[in-house]
């Protein structure tokens, strides 16, 4: 078994945004409740868990688009034949099971987001990124659930267990991920327009072209900004927080402008690492403003 393969498919450079996003939205979900941090057990669980969630997708998404792979990267594990297409779905199973394994030990409520958020992601993958240029709708909707699932399995909302009620900054969180995930999902289409194209996957920049994609795109990140500007204040962060959402903000908007102005396969490849990179300085400088919050 290529270890090294198996590594690959669940996109390392991802790694600090898919690790930040859950770890963020742990000790978030507990300093805007209570004040305080999360116990170190439940943190550890619920963002690992949560990280298992993120890469089964990722991986079960290779799984499914393997044909695709082999006319845009061709070196990817599967194309490769690295990995086999048997491997890859028993590797993504495992991983789904981890993460609701995870779930179901810390909140039933968080459970139910996974399955929730597994069923649309699901659907993305097996049936819509093949049938309609708005299949990334269904993306945003799957990812913008992972925050809010680590939230409540932190801080259940009371329903399945007792808690302290559903926070409306969690709704903030899920919709910033949900809606920068829009963003996220049409860069990495943009560099797969030669391969979407020959296999007739109507992708948005694939059916309406790179120039139109580049501005909804610009557009998805602007809204992504202003809500993190929101969530900041509904958490009752402090200035850190604030300061880098405002910097790292328009460093992003400018990334975009860029793309609107230059709407071609790998200027839209390099905007999706650079939005990975984005969100994990974000929630980086999240995590550090609870910490200074709560030792102040």
């Amino acid at each position: 078994m290529d270890v090294r393969a198996y590594l690959e498919l669940l996109r390392p450079p991802l790694a600090p945004m898919d690790l930040a996003l859950p770890a963020a939205s742990a000790l978030l979900s507990a300093y805007a409740t209570t004040g305080s941090l999360p116990g170190a057990e439940p943190f550890l669980i619920a963002t690992i868990g949560a990280y298992f969630a993120i890469t089964s997708s990722y991986v079960f998404n290779d799984y499914v688009d393997v044909d695709v792979d082999r006319v845009a990267m061709p070196d990817r594990p599967l194309p490769s034949a690295k990995v086999s297409r048997r491997g890859a779905g028993i590797y993504a199973l495992v991983l789904l099971m981890l993460a609701a394994a995870a779930a179901t030990y810390l909140n039933p409520e968080s459970l139910v987001m996974l399955i929730a958020a597994t069923a649309i992601i699901t659907v993305y993958s097996a049936w819509a990124k093949r049938r309609t240029p708005l299949s990334w709708m269904f993306v945003g909707l799957a990812y913008g659930m992972v925050p809010v699932g680590v939230w409540l399995a932190i801080s259940p909302a009371g329903y399945l267990m007792p808690g302290p009620g559903f926070h409306p900054a969690a709704l903030i969180l899920g919709l910033m991920i949900c809606i920068t995930d829009w963003g996220f999902t049409n860069c990495d289409a943009s560099r797969d327009v030669p391969g979407d194209r020959a296999k007739g996957i109507p992708t948005t920049p694939a059916t309406y072209g790179i120039p139109l994609t580049s501005k909804l795109v610009a557009a998805f990140w602007t809204i992504g900004v202003i809500l993190s500007l929101l969530l900041g204040i509904l958490s009752g962060l402090g200035a850190l927080y604030h300061a880098t959402a405002i910097l790292s903000g328009i460093w992003m908007l400018m990334q975009c402008a860029d793309f609107v102005r230059n709407p071609t396969p790998s200027r839209g490849e390099m905007l999706f690492y650079q939005g990975a990179n984005y969100r994990a300085v974000l929630f980086a400088a999240l995590m550090l403003d609870v910490f200074l919050g709560v030792m102040i």
